[in-house]
């Protein structure tokens, strides 16, 4: 069974939370810097920043696969993780997490 296929089965067989809860773990297990990269990207994307999702991500994953996730935003987006923060935060926020990230 391909990783597509399981997706649409969790959708053809669950609903609501349990259908995003269940997605949300397939995803993760398959491609864990994808998955962390795409939570990045909705954080900041559009008016406001989820900076709670944000910063726990940046920190928790700075010393395990932040190179791999800087690699992969950039690859999905076409601009790169530090030019989104730079872009979305102020001040030493911006100044903290350009730092965690290496921009």
């Amino acid at each position: 069974m391909g990783n597509q296929d399981l997706l649409s089965s969790i959708s053809r067989e669950f609903s609501s939370y349990t259908e995003s809860g269940l997605k949300t773990i397939v995803q993760c297990a398959l491609n864990h810097p994808g998955f962390f990269a795409e939570r990045l990207y909705h954080s900041m994307k559009g008016a406001g920043t989820d900076d709670s999702t944000l910063v726990i991500i940046v920190v928790s994953r700075s010393e395990i696969d932040l190179v791999q996730i800087k690699q992969l935003f950039t690859h999905m987006y076409q601009k790169t993780l530090g030019t989104m923060i730079a872009s979305d935060t102020s001040g030493d926020y911006r100044r903290l997490l350009l730092a965690i990230v290496g921009q």
